[in-house]
């Protein structure tokens, strides 16, 4: 089939290299490149790379609703559009242009976890399974007919980078499926429920503040989530203090929340349930380091985290 491919992140790339292996990629649409680092170097899209490598034609429209470069995508007649990540909302007009449609691949096992940040918040949430969705684009978001869907359990120590990986690469797998049934004409549309969606909101730094108050149980899962962007933190010694690993001690607690509790092996947190037991850690202005390694370089001169 003759396909547009739209997409920005690392997440899309699976899926555009599995499809370019079987269809004729006509196009790829991405986000405009933007200034990076200290240099502020203009980079392009981990899609913008892969489509240049695959020898694909890329467009990076401002607005991909604008009136000319609809005219462009109506030249390129795709058979079938692809959208994975791609950082944009599509006019009607474009839904309505391709002969079998938009298909969206989802990160979340639809209707749950609409939204744009499904992965992080299956984390932060303390799901048992998430998965990927391939549906048709409707107007609403995330709301159109389902596909098709894989389904994994998540690990104990599972994090939003690692869960990012695994659905990325499922995510290409599984577009794939759907695109053979689309071309087959075996398609079955399932209609979403909208009384079982849940809303997965946008990550923000602040979102990765530790609140002691709650449990051990739901600030290990924040860090998990919430790794390796934009990590969970706190404050010790009036510094930034990111917190990447830590394990949960079902322990009867009799500090204050945020207390800090340490010998010259550990580092504890007493919470609003249970101890935060910190494994990996990073200061403001210092690297990355195992919780041992961070108390012999360290004086802790702090009674709680947070100060």
């Amino acid at each position: 089939m003759r396909v547009v491919f739209m997409g920005t992140p690392d997440f899309s790339v699976p899926a555009l290299e599995k499809i370019a292996e079987k269809h004729e990629v006509t196009g790829v649409v991405t986000q405009q490149d933007r200034p990076k680092g200290r240099g502020h170097k203009m980079q392009f899209t981990p899609v913008k790379e892969k489509a240049i490598e695959l020898g694909i034609p890329v467009f990076q429209p401002e607005k991909v609703k604008n009136p000319g470069f609809v005219d462009i995508l109506r030249e390129m007649n795709p058979d079938v559009i692809v959208v994975i990540a791609f950082g944009q909302i599509l006019s009607k007009e474009i839904l309505d242009l391709p002969k079998h449609g938009c298909i969206n691949v989802h990160a979340s096992l639809l209707p749950k976890y609409r939204g744009a940040a499904p992965i992080q918040w299956a984390v932060i949430d303390g799901e048992e399974h998430s998965g990927v969705t391939t549906m048709y684009m409707a107007e609403g978001l995330d709301t159109g007919d389902m596909i098709d869907k894989k389904i994994i359990k998540l690990d104990e120590k599972e994090t939003g980078g690692s869960l990012f990986d695994k659905l990325s690469f499922e995510g290409g797998a599984l577009i794939l499926e759907t695109l053979e049934k689309l071309e087959n004409n075996t398609v079955k549309r399932i209609p979403q429920n909208d009384d079982e969606s849940t809303y997965a909101g946008k990550i923000t730094k602040e979102l990765g503040q530790i609140d002691f108050y709650k449990s051990a149980t739901e600030i290990e899962r924040l860090i998990r989530g919430l790794n390796p962007w934009p990590s969970a933190y706190t404050h010790l010694d009036g510094k930034v203090l990111k917190i990447w690993a830590a394990d949960v001690l079902e322990q009867e607690v009799k500090e204050e929340p945020g207390t800090i509790c340490k010998n010259n092996k550990s580092l504890r947190a007493a919470t609003g349930k249970g101890y935060l037991d910190i494994k990996e850690l990073q200061l403001e202005g210092k690297k990355r380091m195992d919780v041992v390694s961070f108390l012999n370089g360290y004086q802790i001169d702090a009674v709680k985290f947070g100060e």
